[in-house]
């Protein structure tokens, strides 16, 4: 029995080492349910790149979810040479980084930004209205592109060869910088329709089916700038049913592409 007691302090002091040892190894690993998302990288366009093949473009659209508003499509090509750090898919980004980085692309690369209006997603459906605008986007590049990768599962109609990235905006850094340039640019429209059509709250929620649109629906029916035939504003007609329907003038009907100049100053 004594030397079962000697041998006890022994056991401890190992026990604290492992324990030891342990808590070292769990710090030096990430814990559990962490997981570290990689940030998209230049690698498909650098392939490119070492074969001739260039210049290469990235495109994205912003808002095919929203009651309202347009969906807006942009593409950008990168210079190599002068890539913004930080580009990130714009939906892992705060609005202030965002809108930083926004800048820097428009400083340093090629970009083009299409839109297409609730009127032509009421006649196209939401899909074929935003594969519309990535194509106007890609063909109003100040260079056409020898190579495009496009966001999403579809290809979209260009004069020449396109890549459908599923998740390209964390994938690919030429689609992050699209979807960039898309998302500040249509949130900034959102911020223009808000001053036309207030009290709709579109300077918030973008257009997006939030509880706070969803009661200024139910509230005030639907504006000029809603999209008809989504199922809340389908509900919200209903329930108004105006007998004299003299349509406002969409400020998007005409207007299905923005220039870069146009954008470096916020217009």
């Amino acid at each position: 029995m004594i030397r079962d007691e000697a041998k006890k302090p022994a056991k401890t002091l190992n026990s604290g080492k492992a324990a030891a040892k342990g808590a070292k190894a769990a710090a030096a690993k990430p814990g559990k349910g962490v997981i570290a998302v990689a940030p998209p990288s230049f690698r498909r366009e650098r392939a490119l790149l070492k074969q001739g093949i260039w210049p290469v473009a990235g495109c994205d659209e912003a808002g095919r979810g929203p009651l309202a508003g347009p969906v807006v499509a942009a593409a950008v090509i990168l210079d190599p040479a002068r890539i913004p750090k930080g580009l990130d898919d714009s939906k892992r980004l705060s609005a202030e980084q965002r809108e930083a980085l926004f800048d820097k692309i428009c400083k340093t690369s090629a970009f083009a930004v299409a839109v297409a209006s609730p009127a032509r997603i009421d006649r196209d459906n939401i899909l074929r209205a935003s594969l519309w605008a990535l194509s106007r986007a890609v063909r109003a590049l100040p260079e056409a592109p020898k190579h495009v990768f496009v966001d999403g599962r579809d290809r979209i109609d260009v004069d020449c060869a396109c890549d459908a990235v599923i998740g390209g905006d964390g994938l690919v850094m030429s689609i992050a910088a699209a979807s960039i340039v898309a998302k500040v640019t249509r949130d900034r429209l959102m911020c223009a329709l808000a001053q036309d059509c207030p009290g709709y709250g579109f300077e918030q929620h973008k257009g997006y089916g939030v509880p706070e649109h969803l009661a200024a629906l139910d509230r005030l029916g639907p504006s000029v700038h809603h999209r008809s035939l989504f199922a809340p504003v389908v509900a919200a007609r209903r329930k108004h049913q105006p007998e004299i329907a003299i349509p406002a003038p969409d400020i998007f009907a005409e207007v299905t592409v923005v220039t870069s100049a146009e954008i470096s100053l916020g217009l």
